[in-house]
């Protein structure tokens, strides 16, 4: 139990205590098992499981090839603005060519995570973020990222965005670039507050310039995202 002085508790500072005290704790858990000999997991092994703000339950693991069907159907399941804003069409299928580019996942050049609703009863894909290199092994990339309607206000983007960047640092991709419509305010919000640079504005796209690292500590930082610290901890684990 947590005790108080006389003066009222800062309610911000017990938040990040909390995050710090989910991390912590998953720490001492890991050291434990290393008692056991267990063989150290990796990055791309694991399965995160968290909750969203309303509570729903989610799974955060690493895009594979072998999600082509999952991120079809996703992104059947967006609606047409959201489909216009990410891929700068309202089609409701993309081209097979779209759909192996967005799987074609090597945990290096292109780095993706994916959500699943683990508290649905069909399980399905409910968002997807990206970083592909501009050119193999290089330090730049570029960023992209959906989440379905349903689960938008839900501290989701930033969860997934959490994951993609610790992935990113470990393998050395330390900047990203952004590009979005311009009337695409949800995302221009999201990249702001991790600290993204505006780079330029043409025939109606913007494009900011995000460094890991920096984007990285905004959301460490975050004392009102739990579902941040719960990914965040469970990561650190693996580090």
């Amino acid at each position: 139990m947590l005790r108080t002085s006389g003066r009222a508790a800062d309610p911000a500072a017990a938040r990040r205590g909390a995050c710090r005290d989910r991390r912590e704790a998953a720490m001492e858990e890991q050291d434990a098992r290393r008692e056991g000999a267990a063989p150290k997991r990796r990055i791309e092994d694991a399965a995160i499981h968290c909750r969203l703000n309303d509570g729903t339950a989610v799974c955060l693991r690493t895009i594979t090839p072998d999600d082509a069907e999952l991120i079809r159907e996703g992104i059947a399941r967006l609606s047409a603005e959201s489909r216009y804003l990410r891929f700068f069409s309202p089609a409701t299928s993309l081209p097979d060519a779209v759909i192996e580019r967005l799987v074609d996942v090597d945990g290096h050049d292109h780095i993706a995570w994916g959500a699943i609703c683990s508290s649905c009863p069909d399980r399905p894909a409910i968002g997807a973020v990206h970083a592909v290199r501009h050119r193999p092994d290089g330090p730049v990339g570029e960023f992209s990222i959906a989440v379905l309607d349903d689960y938008h206000g839900q501290g989701l983007a930033r969860m997934m965005t959490a994951a993609l960047l610790v992935d990113c640092l470990d393998e050395g991709l330390v900047e990203l670039d952004v590009h979005m419509l311009s009337e695409n305010d949800a995302a221009r919000r999201l990249v702001k507050t991790l600290g993204a640079v505006w780079a330029g504005e043409s025939a109606g796209v913007a494009e900011y310039r995000l460094d890991v690292a920096e984007g990285l500590a905004a959301l460490r930082a975050d004392s009102d995202a739990p579902g941040v610290c719960d990914v965040l901890a469970a990561l650190d684990t693996l580090q």
